[in-house]
């Protein structure tokens, strides 16, 4: 699948995320304080949460129901009660507009 426009740059609120969905792939999309674009899985391996209205501090995304905190850049969980990474988009920002693949990750190191 080719990359998808799903929104504009100025849709995104800085260090606030916003959820899109691409062929029924959720996604939170997080303009972070220093003007980088993530794009993380937007369901909480701990449980079928939406990360997309959690809170964003620094560079992580966290889930609002019961506290865990995911990396913005690598997925990875900071603390419990999850352990499993969700997944880190591939993000482009071009002409002022947000492109994600829904089918390529980011390959992040253990």
């Amino acid at each position: 699948m080719p990359r998808t426009m799903v929104l504009s740059l100025d849709d995104l609120v800085q260090d606030q995320a916003t959820r899109v969905v691409i062929d029924d792939v959720p996604i939170a999309v997080v303009l972070d304080s220093e003007g980088v674009v993530h794009a993380i899985g937007d369901t909480c391996s701990h449980g079928q949460i939406s990360l997309s209205e959690g809170f964003v501090e620094g560079d992580t995304l966290e889930c609002w129901a019961h506290g865990s905190a995911f990396s913005l850049c690598t997925g990875k969980p900071q603390n419990l009660p999850a352990y499993e990474p969700v997944p880190v988009y591939v993000v482009e920002v071009e002409d002022g507009n947000v492109y994600i693949d829904p089918t390529v990750t980011k390959e992040i190191e253990s």
